[in-house]
């Protein structure tokens, strides 16, 4: 066991955890220059596209120390995205240290920091690693001065790389032997397994990422999860490699995959504990919390003719993505579809890119709204995500939404924009810490609801992409929500309803109906299109209507000719408006939606 080192990768979004990943996996001789691909543990291809990482991966390495010693590293990549922070979380439940990388160009950013709290509360011993010191613009320095400053690390065990050109990639490996702990346990206890991840596979079933904690684990075990009270037979385990590498036991101290018969992710818990049947632990590992959806939307197939298509992608999808959830919603303009809950804006963007991509179905995906508590009059209270179950204004005692404690990383200069943007934002108390000469951290107290739309891309805008934003969530506080209707030609339209502050209600109310009136074709009647909170009209755009000019055949006579014509023409447009229908395509509730979502 002194020989085993478990470690993850933890640092700000585009630091170059994956990168560095490659390097320590090619010193290590984990993969031939052949098999080599860069990002090589991003298996997905928008992971690849855009350079994010979206899953965690793990890869055991053998690495050939000075001393002499050959050493088993087991090595978990994870994302820096704040959406996928839970991912982050797990990763370290199952490792004893973590590298924590700061960009020697960017310097200690907010996911940063709130990654090295995570490593805190896993009681992890943590290494820096000052990476892109290639850069023209690196300052090692100053990253020094903040990882002492802003991390309260030791600034001189930070070791400084390029992961790019692999300069300094073998202190970087020294470094973990010499200074991460080796994993405590005992192989002869009873066997307690953490499964911090899985992924399915079509022909084997779900395979579990497990660190082994005490005990020992061998094929044919019979286990027992012990918080899905489920029993399974071990069919196959063994250490993740380039390719996965059949063992006959994994031991305490180590990490390797398990192939037991589980047929769908939704089956276990991630964060579940293993134990043998016949000689069960008495507890199990401490410390798991379960993914939150924050954000929630409706999705509809664009062809209603590719609901069932729509269904069995997102089954799947579901099935490697246990923090996706999802219910069955319908609307009358879009008919059926469904209820889905997110992680966070950028786990929807994926989700939506991935159904698109991989399963070739056209989508409508309703405005992102957060998860509301409303106390009715009768003393109830009930949770609502959907503007559809609203309860009646008259019936509603009080309603609280969710408030978050954001941390935003900005240079000095950009101080004033940045506060400014929080407040247009409803931020109720914001406090500033000087962390260097010239970097300020602004930590303030705002509604999820509003971090939702635009307020990330705006701060990288009024910030020149120097500010970064991280946040957890607080508590529900009271607040003043309506919903707003969306009416067409008189009709409320559902799929278009949405819940807001009222004092924000009328500027998107705004924003639809110019939105609308562009998107929706001209009819033979004029067309109205109204923003409205119960029976009170917050804003209007009216579609004129085509206008056939029934004078034209008269070439002279007297007035009242002309006016019986026109009069004969507007009872007849009073009557098509009376019983005529307005044909909403599908195009025009994208660009609405989308346009607000930008």
């Amino acid at each position: 066991m002194k020989l085993v080192r478990n470690f993850c990768i933890i640092a700000h979004i585009d630091h170059g955890k994956s990168t560095l990943a490659d390097r320590l996996i090619q010193a290590c001789g984990g993969v031939t220059q052949r098999e080599f691909r860069d990002q090589l543990l991003d298996k997905m291809d928008i992971e690849r596209e855009r350079g994010i990482t979206i899953k965690s991966n793990s890869i055991t390495l053998s690495y050939h120390a000075p001393d002499g010693n050959d050493y088993q590293l087991n090595l978990i990549d994870t994302p820096g995205h704040v959406d996928f922070s839970h991912e982050v979380r797990r990763s370290l439940m199952a490792c004893d240290g973590a590298l924590i990388i700061v960009d020697a160009s960017q310097g200690v950013e907010a996911q940063t920091v709130a990654n090295l709290y995570l490593a805190m509360e896993n009681d992890l011993e943590l290494l820096p690693v000052i990476n892109k010191i290639d850069l023209p613009a690196a300052d090692v320095d100053r990253a020094r001065e903040e990882i002492d400053a802003d991390l309260g690390l030791d600034p001189f065990e930070a070791i400084p790389v390029s992961a790019k050109t692999g300069e300094g990639i073998e202190d970087v490996l020294a470094g973990i032997v010499e200074n991460l702990p080796c994993p405590t346990g005992d192989s002869d206890a009873p066997l307690k397994a953490l499964v911090f991840d899985a992924h399915f596979d079509p022909y084997r079933g779900v395979i579990l990422q497990c660190r082994i904690m005490d005990g020992t684990l061998s094929t044919r075990d019979t286990v027992h999860f012990m918080h899905a009270g489920r029993d399974y037979t071990v069919e196959e385990l063994g250490y993740n490699q380039v390719t996965t590498t059949p063992r006959d036991q994994l031991v305490a101290g180590e990490v390797g995959y398990v192939v037991a018969g589980v047929k769908s992710v939704r089956d276990i818990e991630i964060g579940d504990t293993i134990t043998h049947l016949d000689r069960p632990a008495e507890e199990p590992v401490p410390g798991y919390q379960e993914a939150k959806q924050v954000v929630f939307s409706s999705i509809y197939p664009m062809n209603t003719a590719e609901y069932q298509d729509l269904t069995k992608a997102l089954d799947k999808l579901a099935i490697n993505d246990a923090a996706l959830t999802y219910e069955k919603d319908s609307s009358a303009a879009l008919g059926f579809g469904f209820r889905c809950g997110f992680l966070g804006l950028l786990h929807l963007d994926v989700i939506q890119e991935r159904l698109q991509r991989e399963f070739d179905i056209g989508l409508v995906i309703s405005a992102p709204s957060v998860k509301y508590k409303v106390i009715l009059k009768d003393g109830k209270t009930i949770d609502v995500d959907n503007p559809t179950y609203w309860p009646n204004p008259a019936e509603i005692e009080s309603v609280s939404e969710p408030y978050i404690k954001a941390s935003i990383l900005t240079p000095e200069e950009y101080v004033g924009p940045v506060m400014e943007l929080c407040r247009e934002h409803r931020s109720e108390s914001q406090t500033m810490n000087y962390l260097s000469a010239s970097r300020i951290e602004l930590i303030s107290e705002m509604p999820l609801g509003e971090v939702l739309f635009d307020f990330y891309g705006k701060l990288k805008t009024i910030t020149r992409g120097y500010g970064s934003f991280d946040y957890v969530p607080v508590d529900y506080r009271n607040t003043d929500v309506v919903k707003v209707d969306i009416l067409v030609n008189k009709e409320p339209v559902d799929t278009l309803s949405y819940l807001v502050h009222r004092d924000k209600a009328r500027f998107r109310a705004v924003h639809y109906c110019e939105q609308l009136a562009e998107a929706i074709p001209r009819h033979q009647f004029k067309i109205p299109i109204q923003g409205a909170i119960g029976g009170t009209i917050i804003s209007r755009s009216t579609i004129q209507p085509y206008r056939k000019d029934v004078t034209a055949k008269l070439y002279g006579g007297d007035v009242t000719r002309k006016n019986k014509l026109l009069d004969k023409q507007k009872k007849g447009k009073a009557k098509m408006k009376q019983f005529g229908q307005v044909n909403i395509p599908q195009k025009a509730f994208v660009s609405v939606l989308r346009a607000d979502r930008d």
